[in-house]
């Protein structure tokens, strides 16, 4: 029944049932993630915001709509939910992460395929099971620190991660690691961006990669100005999750050339001036001194 552009009948009667329902918030989720092929629009987007602030607006009944959306049988419905999920984890309040979190629940898109027979479909598919996994994985890590790395202080003065004890630095970042790992498994060239739906989804992976990897640059400082005088066992941790630095500088060097190819200010984009090799070497050999 439902055209390639334009709302559907489906859509139609989504919408008209929840309004005689008088269920605004329902309706407004319906809006954002209809079957028309491009991103969810700003004034359902703006609504969602606000209403995530607002303290009669039940959280867990905006995330579950949302998340029940994201079972539809057709990729753009449950394409569009995810970039809402993602929109509100950015711009929304706190409280719509935390609850992501706390209730350990999980998009189960795994295995999902497109169902509607297009080929823009299958395409997708692929995508889509890989942001339902970094969504997944953002909402672990921010229960696994209570905080959301995206959001934090940076820099010299306060920066979160550049002020923590040792200790805590060791198990904060790993967190990190693993949260930035899942955002470079999107994994697309900017062929693959052929529609507003996985562009918009492109552009809150590629803010959120600029925040984590500002982070992430934050807490390695700070290890490497720490490493002399950690103990053995921390100073093993550490140079491992130096040299994990190093491979994933790589990867997010790829996926910033495609936010370059597809026309993201160049002032946007962190520089990725790496670090001598000298500075691994004298890492090495300390801790070899160390062990003896």
């Amino acid at each position: 029944m439902s055209k390639m552009s334009g709302q559907s009948l489906n859509d139609r009667l989504m919408a008209a049932r929840h309004t005689i329902a008088g269920q605004g918030l329902a309706r407004v989720v319906c809006k954002a993630t209809t079957e028309e092929v491009i991103g969810p629009k700003k004034k359902h987007l703006d609504y969602l915001l606000h209403c995530t602030n607002e303290p009669n607006v039940s959280i867990p009944q905006l995330a579950n709509l949302l998340i029940e959306r994201a079972q539809n049988t057709n990729w753009v419905v449950v394409f569009k939910s995810l970039v809402t999920v993602h929109h509100l984890m950015c711009y929304g309040n706190e409280r719509f992460t935390q609850y992501l979190a706390s209730s350990n629940c999980t998009f189960q898109l795994g295995t999902f395929v497109d169902k509607t027979g297009v080929q823009a479909g299958f395409d997708m598919s692929t995508f889509i099971r890989r942001y339902a996994k970094y969504l997944t994985e953002k909402a672990v890590s921010y229960r696994t620190v209570a905080f959301d790395f995206c959001k934090v202080k940076r820099g010299k003065e306060d920066g979160t991660l550049r002020t923590m004890p040792t200790d805590k630095l060791l198990k904060t970042v790993p967190a990190l690691q693993s949260q930035l790992d899942a955002l470079l498994e999107f994994d697309c060239t900017a062929n693959d961006l052929t529609n507003g739906v996985i562009s918009s989804a492109f552009m809150l992976l590629f803010r959120d990669l600029i925040r984590l990897f500002a982070c992430y640059n934050d807490g390695i400082i700070n290890l490497l100005e720490k490493y002399f005088d950690m103990n053995k066992k921390h100073c093993r941790e550490a140079l491992d999750i130096y040299k994990k630095f190093l491979i994933r500088m790589d990867r997010v060097a790829e996926f910033l050339k495609v936010a370059e190819t597809v026309g993201i200010d160049k002032g946007d984009i962190p520089d990725l001036t790496k670090a001598p090799s000298s500075l691994l070497d004298a890492l090495e050999q300390h801790l070899a001194a160390l062990e003896g």
